[in-house]
């Protein structure tokens, strides 16, 4: 399982790795296009067996957290039509993304960020 979880987990850095020196694209780029692609995946039901295949290989990197966005959408969509959408995009989310809001203002009261 492990062997498993590094192996996908490790291609798909591998990929935005060469993505990055072999183009012009920023990491920034790349993580909106890994998120992109995770929320396709999600969207037609192919990451999912990727997860249950890779487990945390394919629930780590950022591409399972646009598979999340549109898992909650399409959840929330069948449940209360067009409005669920916009917010089953952030239930399943919604910890994560408060997370990096909080911890990210923590860091910057202790060190001096630049820009």
């Amino acid at each position: 399982m492990y062997i498993k979880a590094f192996l996908v987990g490790g291609l798909i850095c591998l990929a935005s790795q060469l993505v990055m020196d072999l183009t012009k694209l920023t990491p920034a780029h790349v993580l909106v296009g890994l998120t992109v692609i995770g929320g396709i995946l999600g969207g037609l039901g192919l990451y999912e067996p990727l997860i249950q295949f890779a487990g945390a290989g394919a629930t780590m990197p950022i591409s399972s957290f646009g598979n999340s966005l549109v898992k909650g959408a399409i959840t929330e969509a069948k449940r209360h039509g067009a409005i669920g959408i916009l917010t089953g995009m952030f239930e399943l989310t919604s910890t994560g993304i408060t997370a990096a809001i909080v911890f990210g203002f923590l860091i910057a009261l202790v060190f001096k960020p630049k820009g």
